[in-house]
């Protein structure tokens, strides 16, 4: 009985050390990843918040946790199976599905730079500004559409690190990485558009902080306004170099890599005369900036496109 119970003792120490192993493994594994995703991240961090400015401030909070709410689903219930069953069936069907992807991405960039550049308003521009209720479903349908292709890239970046891994070890490293980074970066949302609260906070507690947190405070919430209107710039940017980059990698994998080829060499260039210190920064600028004057290029055809599209079905209709 007792080297019955010892020998069982035994067994499942050698389970517990396995499994400790397994963890250990999916956790250093999703660091890697999480690592190499690193650029999409931060360029899905910048592209959230213009989805929350204009709203009241009681609308901010629950507007992000719709977003992250539907940014989780995005990533857990159909990106996590669906690359699984990529990686396992049509391993070939990533690259095309990632390039219109980011299509979509330089499509919906180049709008936003074209309203920048000429404003006009329509029909539905009218009902939302009047219906704060439909305004907000529409621009949390938006966000969790464009977190969907960002996802899918991080997702994609995610798989390539894990691809000789077990299919088991896979969902496990995708999983922790669609939640781990869903909750950076609307955490980091969330504390961005809350940011002017937190800043009359300052100011209105001045005992704890005296007249250094007073102005503190006063200096956060004037700051507020021009840090969301950047980060709406930086959003739209971003959504142009990454959907730029994504369909210059998806054709240098087809076999046209010139394009790619001559943007890696400006940031060669770039980082070569920037020195060490300068060097990285420079070269990423350059190879950013190269990717997005592509996506430009790219959604500004496409927005042509579907701005022609509708003006010929009603030159058809009439005739």
């Amino acid at each position: 009985m007792a080297a019955g119970l010892l020998a069982l003792l035994d067994d499942i120490a050698v389970i517990a050390k396995v499994a400790a192993a397994s963890v250990d493994d999916v956790t250093g594994m999703a660091a890697k990843a999480s690592a190499k995703a690193v650029g999409v991240v931060v360029d899905d961090a910048a592209v959230a918040p213009r989805y929350v400015t204009g709203f009241s401030a009681a609308r901010e909070l629950p507007i992000v946790a719709k977003i992250a709410t539907g940014s989780i689903k995005n990533k857990l219930l159909f990106l996590l199976p669906g690359c699984l069953a990529l990686s396992a069936f049509a391993p070939w069907a990533i690259t095309p599905l990632l390039m219109l992807g980011g299509s979509y991405l330089c499509y919906e960039g180049a709008e936003k730079l074209l309203q920048l550049i000429r404003p006009h308003d329509d029909g539905e521009a009218a009902i939302l500004d009047a219906d704060p209720v439909a305004r907000e479903k529409m621009m949390v349908a938006g966000a969790i559409r464009t977190d969907f292709i960002l996802s899918a890239e991080i997702m994609a970046i995610s798989l390539g690190t894990v691809a000789d891994a077990e299919i088991g070890q896979q969902a496990l490293v995708l999983a922790v990485v669609a939640v781990a980074i869903t909750i950076l970066v609307y955490g980091v949302v969330a504390l961005i558009v809350k940011a002017d609260d937190m800043g009359v906070a300052l100011y209105r507690t001045p005992g704890f902080t005296g007249q250094f947190g007073r102005s503190t405070g006063r200096t956060i919430v004037l700051a507020v306004p021009k840090m969301l209107s950047a980060l709406a710039t930086i959003g739209m940017a971003a959504m142009l170099w990454v959907g730029g980059g994504i369909v210059l990698h998806g054709l240098e994998t087809f076999g046209l890599g010139w394009p790619s080829h001559a943007l890696h060499d400006l940031a060669v260039g770039a980082t070569r005369i920037g020195g060490s210190v300068l060097g990285p920064i420079l070269g990423w600028l350059a190879g950013a900036t190269g990717a997005g004057v592509f996506g430009v290029l790219l959604g500004g055809i496409i927005v042509a496109a579907m701005h022609l599209l509708p003006n010929r079905e009603s030159a058809a209709g009439q005739h």
